[in-house]
This record gives C-alpha cells, structure tokens and sequence, in this order.
C-alpha cells in the first residue's frame, strides 16, 4: 500500500520537465521524493538534484531499487550491466508511511523496462495517481492524447496534466477539449531552478 496522497509523475517523453514538476509537488506537498529507476548517473542523478534544489534532508529521498549507469532506455541500460529491471521488487519497496511520496518515472508511459514490462506496467502495479507532464509547444497534442488514452485504457487514474514551458494557449485548450481532462497549470521556464521559485510553481497548479 502506499502512503495517501502519493503521485506518480510522469511525462509524455523525455526532458519534458518531469524533475521540475516533481520537486515542486515534493516541496508543496511536504513529501517524500522517490525515482525507482536511475539511467544515467553523470553528473548527478535526479535524486542529487532534487535533493540540491529543494533543500530537504536526506531523508526525505528514499533510494532508487535501481541506479543504472548509462543515459538510456532502462531495458538498454539494464542490459549494459547484465541486469533485469524486476517490476515486483519495486513495487514491494517499503515506503515511509508518514508522508506522501512524489514518484518519478523515466522517460515515458511506454519505456521499455524489459522483454516483458514497460513503464506503464508498473504504474499499474504501483495502484498510484498519476500527473503527466506535457511540453506547451509543437507536437505536444499528439503526445498528450495518445498517452492519456493508453492510461485511460489501463484504468490508471490521472490526476491531471501540469504543462511546462511558455505559455501555447490553443494548445492548453485542445488538450482539455480532446482529453476531456483538466490542465492542472503551467509551470513556467525557471531562471533559477531553487526552492523559492519551485514553491512558487507548485502555487501556480491547481490540485484537486
């Protein structure tokens, strides 16, 4: 079981702002922050930078069941070091029962984690609702809808979609139309990636 209002942050591909989202729901909503599965680690892994621009202890970062080498697709980066991404051993992570946990997956809903199991997969395993990040520009309708219909498919609750990036009004607009789904807000291009302006775009989203 996890811990009550625990999120499960996700993107519609990579680089799309899932860190930044994820920091500012764990600072806003005074979590724990934890990404199961690290590809890449140089020069620093998401934990160290989350840990770095939100300014919490250690202990509010459990650690990652899995923490790859290679910048990559987990299943490839996995494979380089004659490992299988187990789904069930993520799952049964004991999690601290005291506060929320703001989880961040890698990459996006279809990411191989290996032959048998995608990142999708173990979603559905972790029984958690999910916010998806979306970038606010060109392309981004396409990869929204297709992976909130394949969420919807599974009967993976969503929370809603935070956008990242400047502001693309028609495209905000779309997304809810088509979607049938709430934005939840923008979380704007950030100078200085630190507490004070995480604090400020998690003010900005509108969680129900």
């Amino acid at each position: 079981m996890r811990p009550t209002g625990s999120l499960f942050v996700t993107g519609t591909d990579t680089d799309v702002g899932k860190t930044v989202v994820a920091a500012a729901l764990t600072l806003g909503l005074d979590a724990c922050y934890w990404k199961p599965i690290q590809a890449g680690h140089e020069p620093s892994t998401d934990t160290d930078t989350v840990r770095r621009w939100t300014g919490l202890p250690g202990p509010r970062f459990i650690p990652e069941a899995y923490r790859l080498r290679a910048a990559m697709s987990p299943h490839a980066a996995a494979a380089l070091e004659g490992v299988e991404i187990d789904v069930a051993r993520i799952v049964n992570t004991e999690l601290p029962p005291a506060r929320p946990v703001v989880i961040e997956g890698a990459g996006g809903l279809m990411v191989p984690l290996h032959k048998g199991a995608l990142m999708v997969d173990l979603i559905g395993e972790l029984r958690v609702p999910v916010i998806l990040v979306a970038r606010t520009g060109l392309g981004t309708l396409n990869h929204t809808l297709l992976s909130v219909s394949e969420m919807r498919r599974r009967s993976i609750p969503l929370v809603g979609v935070v956008l990242n990036g400047e502001e693309h009004e028609s495209n905000r607009r779309a997304i809810e139309e088509y979607g049938d789904l709430r934005v939840l807000g923008r979380v704007p291009p950030l100078g200085v990636v630190d507490a004070a302006s995480l604090r400020s775009a998690f003010e900005g989203l509108e969680l129900p």
